[in-house]
């Protein structure tokens, strides 16, 4: 238990310091929800039973909130360093959130196929979420013409048009993620392939992947 709380202490001080970093990179930060440091309560925000402790932004306006603006960041934190952060998508980026079973899979087949010399390997950043989910950073799509080629939806959803992809979730436009060092009830936020400043990978060839990994795990 102590380790535990140790691990989630060096996550704390460390959650404004990555903020500033994603701000480098061009990614807007909004502050998050954390646990409390006492109570019985999962969250710190005032709702009872929050479906998502710690999994959400402060603010209802948080795609509004969102900035790269590097003294806004350092104000959020230096009043609450315990903020997780959060990063809004369809911007700089996407997402593609999958069950961690299906996402490890998808790494091994992307090291499998991608070890000879031929096409760049297209993963890019790669977040764990405890050891439930896995998250993929993609290139974002913005606004498709074509509506139905894309949805998106918030960490709570799942979309019931995919039948063929079971638990993969896109985060673009209108959604959001939890970013690493996060700390949540299941575990911390980290990054299992953390961004480098690279281009980000077509979602279009990153979605197949996946596709196949989470229909694969769940069959």
């Amino acid at each position: 238990m102590l380790a535990v709380s140790a691990r989630r202490q060096r996550a704390r001080s460390r959650l404004g310091a990555a903020a500033k970093e994603y701000v480098t990179l061009g990614w807007a930060c909004a502050p998050g929800a954390h646990a409390p440091a006492d109570g019985d309560r999962a969250c710190s925000c005032d709702r009872i039973g929050c479906p998502a402790p710690g999994a959400h932004p402060v603010s209802a306006t948080w795609a509004l909130q969102a900035t790269t603006d590097p003294a806004a960041v350092k104000r959020w934190w230096a009043d609450d360093p315990r903020a997780n952060v959060i990063l809004p998508t369809g911007r700089v980026f996407d997402v593609f959130d999958v069950p961690a079973a299906a996402g490890a899979l998808a790494l091994e087949r992307i090291a499998e196929r991608y070890t000879a010399p031929g096409p760049t390997s297209p993963v890019g950043p790669v977040a764990a979420v405890g050891g439930e989910r896995h998250l993929f950073f993609v290139a974002t799509r913005g606004a498709p013409e074509d509506e139905d080629e894309w949805w998106s939806c918030h960490l709570d959803c799942s979309p019931e048009t995919i039948a063929d992809s079971p638990g993969l979730r896109w985060h673009c436009r209108e959604s959001y993620v939890v970013a690493p060092p996060s700390v949540l009830p299941g575990g911390e936020v980290s990054w299992l392939r953390p961004p480098d400043g690279s281009p980000l990978p077509d979602p279009v060839r990153v979605l197949e992947i996946l596709s196949d990994s989470c229909e694969a795990v769940a069959s």
